[in-house]
């Protein structure tokens, strides 16, 4: 088959695409992707050996504009349609699987409108304002959130599997705010290692870039010894010696947490579109896996009376909520279509 999948403007997006891309390679599927000039998608796959094309196609975020700004971003939506319609047709596509965000947008609806089977993966518990628009035309809407035929297990790397174990007592905590780190975890860490100290527990600590130098001081400040990263790739690793997680609740971030059993003490961003982290997290809460808390004041009395709770009764049952094989089984389905 030729399968062609787009999206993407944030890594959430991009690493869904690169998972289900990465299995259809394997099958022996050709595979394309169409991102756009903006946002992360050249970063991630210009140079990528995954795709046998890639194309970058010049459009913007729409509905973060206004007023003249929307009709000029719809603008260039169109021209990449038109676009699009063209390498599909190029490429003589089977299928194309679109992972959300604003770059999806061209491709997406240029399969609607030239007749090639649409597939939409939804990473969050809200769907985003794409996808809702373009799912009474999609063969197939998969969601990890959802009850029945829609349901999916998250792509999420064998490894966060492979290293998985039943968390029963804590002795390593993992405070994790996204690639760009964030501020307010950063100062809770701050706040609450001494009492983590006192308790033997070890510190690990994904910042960000920006907060990497002034974390660092602050730890060393405390003579804490904590284990601080800007950014890094490792995060299954650095997960597999974790017991606990304090995480804002990005989709990709969650599911990798519930795959490796960790319980987690989630903070979600604010300012997510449509509120989605903070309804990401409800879906661990209605399952009773794990803790959710509003950013604001006074968390860290929370956090210690999670941390002195009995936590294996969660890690167990997050091992129920996700199976491995996620991707594998969606490219399954889009090939028996």
């Amino acid at each position: 088959m030729n399968l062609i999948f787009t999206g993407g403007g944030t890594g959430g997006h991009l690493v869904i695409a690169l998972s289900l891309a990465e299995k259809a390679r394997e099958q022996g599927h050709k595979v394309m992707f169409i991102g756009s000039t903006s946002g992360q998608d050249r970063q991630w796959f210009g140079e990528s050996p995954i795709f046998d094309e890639v194309h970058f196609l010049d459009t913007t975020g729409v509905v973060n504009k206004s007023g003249f700004g929307k009709l000029a971003a719809l603008w260039k939506v169109f021209k990449a349609l038109l676009h699009s319609r063209v390498i599909i047709r190029a490429f003589k596509a089977d299928a194309v699987v679109s992972v959300g965000g604003f770059s999806a947008a061209p491709a997406a609806m240029a399969a609607v409108t030239t007749g090639v089977p649409l597939y939409i993966h939804e990473q969050n518990a809200i769907t985003g304002k794409l996808n809702r628009l373009l799912r009474p035309f999609a063969k197939r809407f998969f969601s990890s959130y959802e009850e029945g035929q829609n349901r999916c297990d998250y792509p999420v790397h064998p490894r966060y599997f492979e290293n998985s174990r039943i968390r029963d007592s804590i002795k390593t905590v993992i405070f994790l705010g996204g690639s760009q780190g964030a501020k307010f975890i950063n100062d809770l860490a701050l706040e609450i290692a001494p009492w983590l100290q006192s308790g033997g527990i070890h510190i690990i600590h994904q910042c960000g870039f920006k907060e990497e130098e002034r974390v660092r001081e602050a730890y060393h400040a405390l003579g804490i010894d904590a284990e601080v990263y800007g950014f890094t790739t490792q995060i299954a690793e650095l997960c597999e010696k974790s017991d606990f997680a304090i995480s804002r609740s990005g989709a990709s971030t969650l599911w990798e947490l519930c795959a490796a059993k960790i319980p987690a003490f989630f903070i979600p961003f604010p300012h997510a579109a449509a509120d989605h982290q903070f309804h990401n997290a409800q879906y661990i809460l209605k399952h009773d896996c794990g803790w959710c808390e509003r950013q604001n004041e006074g968390l860290s009395h929370k956090l210690q009376e999670a941390i002195l709770s009995d936590i294996k009764p969660k890690s167990e049952a997050l091992s129920h909520l996700i199976a491995p094989n996620g991707a594998k089984h969606i490219i399954e389905i889009i090939e028996n279509r």
